[in-house]
């Protein structure tokens, strides 16, 4: 890949980059739609993402080309306001409007994440953007701050995101997943003790054209259920509650959409401690009961899945009751609308799995569906 990027570098910009970096994309294993409402996830950092070369120039110019886009955009560090004609190019511009930059680079990358999978390829091509800069420039940020300020150019291209996709790319751990509280940004490494089960992710290679306009409009409606909640009850988000206080104050929630929301937040946050327990306890049927029940809320009450990941989601479901002990729990993860599944299945079974469902995908979807054996790795860094 190195070699790769030099010549691909050399090409687009006539000199060589002066260094290399490398930032995962992230899958989460449960804990989904509640790390803008102050809960638990559970995600791990990939062994895919995105590569990036970058070279410090003396003027003011920034040149930013991808050897997985056509696009390529030449501008000044005074005209970084957001253009939507730019396309890819607004990640690492975001990312240098939130550091001040005042000196030009040029900087390619070149990603081996499918893009729109919900594997945050944004957040992995924001995030190797960011320790690029960070470390050619010698800003001396750490990777949580790293994090905070990924996220904040996700605000500058439009989404009003959590902090999860961006925290999990910069501190991802090898055979590890990260469980993160996003409200106070305390977490933990926990071992990803699988044994003989392997993550399994399956792209529904479905374009997510929904994704951004109604995670913003699901945030709105958990936003319009903690307004309600706290004329009732004293919390700050809405994974201060527990299930059973959910119970107890549903109905001060007006409208009855708001409160699905609020209720799939509430419960997948217990949820979430529930599997990372199970993970460090070896109870893996209750992990798998975690993950199922997840992607039920998800399709139920978040409202947040699709034909195509209802489709995986019970195709890996009917190969587990077919082969006892093959699969754990599938369910959906990401933003939704398309995207991924991600299903935890015994290693003898993943080629048999993959067969399996990409059959009964094809002919109830008429898709072709990607299959990954995910291998957790480590957070974004210089390579």
């Amino acid at each position: 890949m190195k070699q790769r990027l030099i010549a691909d570098f050399e090409k687009a910009f006539g000199k060589k980059p002066d260094r290399f970096f490398f930032a995962p994309g992230r899958v989460n294993l449960i804990g989904e739609h509640i790390d803008y409402n102050g809960g638990l996830v559970f995600p791990c950092a990939l062994d895919l993402g995105t590569y990036a070369a970058v070279r410090r120039r003396d003027d003011d110019v920034i040149r930013l080309a991808s050897g997985n886009f056509e696009q390529a955009v030449t501008v000044s560090v005074d005209s970084l306001a957001y253009d939507s004609s730019h396309g890819w190019t607004n990640y690492p511009k975001g990312v240098a409007v939130c550091f001040g930059i005042t000196a030009g680079f040029d900087f390619y990358i070149l990603g081996d994440l499918p893009n729109g999978a919900g594997l945050s390829s944004s957040a992995s091509a924001s995030m190797v953007t960011a320790v690029a800069l960070n470390s050619a420039f010698g800003l001396g940020k750490s990777p949580v701050e790293l994090a905070k300020l990924c996220q904040r150019a996700e605000f500058y291209n439009g989404v009003n995101c959590g902090i999860m996709d961006q925290f999990a790319s910069a501190m991802g751990k090898r055979d590890h997943g990260i469980l993160l509280d996003c409200n106070t940004l305390e977490y933990s490494h926990v071992p990803l003790n699988l044994g003989d089960f392997r993550i399994v992710i399956t792209n529904t290679n479905k374009r997510r054209g929904l994704a951004d306009s109604k995670y913003n409009e699901r945030r709105a409606e958990c936003e319009e259920a903690l307004a309600d909640l706290k004329k009732a009850c004293d919390l700050t988000v809405l994974c201060d509650l527990t299930p059973e206080g959910f119970d107890k104050y549903e109905t001060a929630i007006c409208n009855e959409i708001p409160r699905k929301r609020a209720k799939h937040a509430v419960y997948e946050n217990a949820r979430t401690k529930a599997a990372a327990e199970a993970i460090q306890a070896g109870k893996w049927q209750e992990f798998a009961a975690a993950l199922n029940s997840s992607h039920d809320s998800l399709r139920d009450l978040y409202e947040v899945s699709c034909d195509e990941l209802d489709s995986l989601v019970n195709a890996a479901r009917e190969y587990g009751s077919h082969q006892p002990g093959a699969v754990l729990g599938s369910r959906m993860t990401g933003a939704g609308f398309g995207g991924c599944t991600v299903s935890v299945v015994h290693k003898d079974h993943t080629d048999k799995f993959a067969t399996f469902v990409g059959e009964k995908y094809h002919h109830e979807a008429g898709l072709t569906a990607d299959f990954y054996v995910a291998q957790p790795g480590d957070g974004a860094r210089e390579v």
